[in-house]
């Protein structure tokens, strides 16, 4: 039998703490490369020992907060992969709400295009799924899954880095009126 092993709050707090600065920083100065030990922990009120605590630099923090996201957000696909009709446009919306509130690290990641391609495996792998387990036949001259996966991919980034002034429900309506056919 195994045990799994309760994190100190404490721990839990001081990491969210952290991942908040990150966020806090680079909503301020979106370049990944200005990200400091030094100034992510004085945002975050914690120091510099806390930090190396939990991280070995500031490239471990990122990655733990790059893998928290996309494992946040393969959860909200396979949820999506699983919609019926009715309820997939409130997943698409959940979905870029998600994304609307880490835009800011987004962004730095999309620069350093980290993100872009786990972005693209994941949405391809949500049309993959879904076109896979269509009732209707796919014509042979349909767009092929790449194309479709890196329009979705495209949109999405689009509208993260200038399209924001259009509401998440506005672009979830337009995702779904544009890929309704599968």
């Amino acid at each position: 039998m195994s045990t799994l092993k309760k994190e100190d709050p404490r721990t839990i707090r001081s990491r969210d703490m952290f991942k908040k600065a990150v966020f806090s920083l680079l909503s301020e100065d979106n370049a990944i490369s200005n990200l400091t030990v030094q100034k992510v922990a004085a945002k975050a009120g914690l120091n510099r020992t806390t930090f190396y605590l939990h991280y070995q630099d500031i490239q471990d923090l990122l990655t733990h907060i790059t893998d928290e996201i996309v494992h946040d957000l393969s959860i909200k696909i396979v949820d999506l992969i699983h919609a019926k009709d009715l309820s997939e446009k409130q997943q698409l919306t959940e979905l870029l709400d998600y994304l609307y509130i880490h835009r800011n690290y987004l962004l730095a990641l999309f620069k350093t295009n980290q993100f872009e391609e786990q972005l693209f495996l994941l949405i391809k792998q949500l049309i993959e799924t879904r076109r896979k387990n269509t009732t209707k036949d796919v014509p042979d001259d349909y767009v092929t899954i790449d194309i479709k996966t890196a329009s979705l991919v495209g949109i999405i980034m689009w509208w993260i880095k200038k399209g924001l002034h259009f509401s998440t429900d506005y672009i979830a309506n337009q995702i779904h009126l544009l890929y309704k056919t599968r």
